[in-house]
């Protein structure tokens, strides 16, 4: 079964923007998987650690037969091919892949919990999937992606 899913992207080392257009070109050659929409690339401030550089941050919408944890662990491998160090919990990285809603889907297993737990507190990550995806209704929270943004707005994220 091909289902609909949103994945956010992020970059805040080397050619940032370059890297996420990689990052989306990878995702679109996965088996079963393609590309089907994706946001304008978004400049954000740092999440966590303020003491780093500023991320470009994007959001693409994929069809995908891939399951939950096979998506996830393609994902895993096309940041590590790209070059991602472990730099600690929101630390600087060359690209940062997470699943944030797989169809309508609630996951919760070691490693991965879908829909992404903290979407609903960043604006780098809600901006993005409005642009695409605005009335896409969180499974748990049951509020459009539109509405979550609306409650934390959008400082700190311009269009890059």
């Amino acid at each position: 079964m091909t289902r609909k899913v949103y994945i956010a992207i992020g970059s805040n080392l080397g050619h940032r923007a370059a890297n996420c257009a990689r990052a989306v070109e990878l995702i679109g050659r996965l088996k079963d998987t393609e590309v089907v929409g994706k946001s304008s690339l978004y400049e954000t401030e740092p999440w966590g650690i303020s003491d780093q550089g500023r991320f470009i941050n994007a959001a693409v919408e994929v069809r995908t037969s891939l399951e939950p944890e096979e998506l996830f662990r393609a994902l895993k491998s096309i940041e590590a091919g790209m070059g991602r160090k472990d730099a600690g919990r929101w630390g600087p990285r060359i690209i940062d892949l997470d699943i944030i809603f797989y169809g309508d889907m609630v996951v919760e297993k070691e490693g991965l919990t879908i829909p992404h737990p903290r979407l609903q507190e960043r604006a780098f990550v809600l901006v993005p999937l409005n642009e695409i995806a605005p009335d896409l209704i969180h499974p748990v929270l049951k509020k459009t992606v539109s509405e979550l943004m609306a409650r934390i707005g959008t400082d700190g994220v311009r269009r890059f």
